[in-house]
């Protein structure tokens, strides 16, 4: 990393400028911060997203059912986009006409994107509902929730190692900008004569 090369400034030389020490110093500070701040980020993150989608896990199981449905008839091959909203989790192959008994005891019937090669009359399968009878998608699992939540950790944690380093780069840039601003000037001051031959004989 970057904040590493910084860190050679610190040792002793007699051609060490002030902005090198601070250089350093800034290097010094990027380095702990991604070494302490970033992975402690990342944990707060992926502990915040593991607690949300954990909940999520709890209240979809308990709201979504598993039914048995049974097809009333086959109505031709699945759309060209399937909607995510609307199918079981399965790979889809046919849609359906087909009826179910909701968990709250009602009767419902509706198209049905269903994992059968060749639905036929009576045929039986399975589908997620809510409480109501309503096609829904599968609740979402818990090995599941907790890679999202890793990965939301994780990326919580690159990004503040990419916005330490940026800050690092910006305060270094303005940093040579500001030194190159005080060479300009002391060029200035030396004079248009200066380097010339026979200057200040």
């Amino acid at each position: 990393m970057r904040a590493l090369s910084g860190l050679w400034r610190w040792r002793r030389n007699p051609l060490r400028r002030a902005t090198d020490l601070a250089e350093a110093w800034v290097a010094l500070v990027a380095l702990l911060l991604i070494a302490v701040a970033a992975p402690l980020t990342g944990c707060l993150v992926g502990a915040a997203a593991q607690d949300s989608l954990q909940r999520s896990v709890r209240q979809q199981q308990h709201g979504r059912h598993l039914v048995t449905a049974t097809v009333v008839r086959d109505l031709g091959g699945a759309p060209p986009e399937a909607d995510p909203d609307t199918t079981t989790g399965r790979d889809v192959h046919s849609r359906v006409l087909a009826y179910w008994r909701a968990p709250d005891g009602s009767r419902r019937q509706g198209q049905v994107l269903v994992d059968l090669e060749s639905p036929g009359r009576g045929d039986r399968f399975r589908l997620w509902c809510d409480p109501h009878g309503r096609i829904t998608t599968r609740p979402l699992d818990r090995a599941t929730a907790t890679a999202h939540a890793v990965l939301a950790g994780f990326g919580a944690a690159l990004v503040t190692a990419a916005l330490v380093e940026t800050g690092r780069r910006l305060t270094v840039w303005r940093m040579v900008r500001r030194r190159y601003a005080r060479w300009d000037r002391a060029w200035e001051r030396a004079g248009p004569d200066w380097g010339k031959a026979g200057t200040g004989s």
